[in-house]
């Protein structure tokens, strides 16, 4: 008796759960909890500058970028900030480089992976407050 088995193999992906965004450093794909975004504001000056959206509520087009100041290097070596925010011109990335790298020494000494973002719907501070 033949072997009723179709011709191609099927492969399956593992989906995460929740929403998937890509590195613009590493072109990787992760959960949007592992991912840092990154917006693009005018500090009044004129230069547009690139600033860690802590929240992730910032209004405005974000690119999204691993924790990792490899991933940074190399987006800014492809200027994949500049294509993913739709910026033509010289992005200012000094303060940006500053709070990356805050953010990577603070889940290096044991801190936990969101132990930087900010919690917006907290009205007093207290995480288990029922006064809202």
């Amino acid at each position: 008796m033949p072997d009723r088995r179709p011709p191609y193999d099927i492969v399956v992906f593992q989906v995460p759960a929740g929403p998937v965004r890509t590195c613009v450093g590493c072109r990787e794909r992760g959960s949007r909890s592992s991912l840092l975004r990154v917006v693009l504001v005018d500090d009044g000056t004129g230069s547009p500058g690139l600033v860690l959206d802590e929240a992730a509520r910032l209004p405005g087009r974000g690119a999204w970028l691993h924790p990792d100041l490899d991933c940074l290097a190399l987006a800014v070596r492809r200027k994949a900030f500049g294509r993913a925010l739709r910026h033509a011109g010289p992005l200012d990335t000094g303060a940006l480089e500053q709070a990356v790298a805050q953010v990577v020494a603070a889940r290096e000494s044991g801190a936990g992976p969101n132990t930087t973002r900010k919690r917006v719907d907290e009205a007093d501070g207290c995480p288990m407050s029922t006064h809202r």
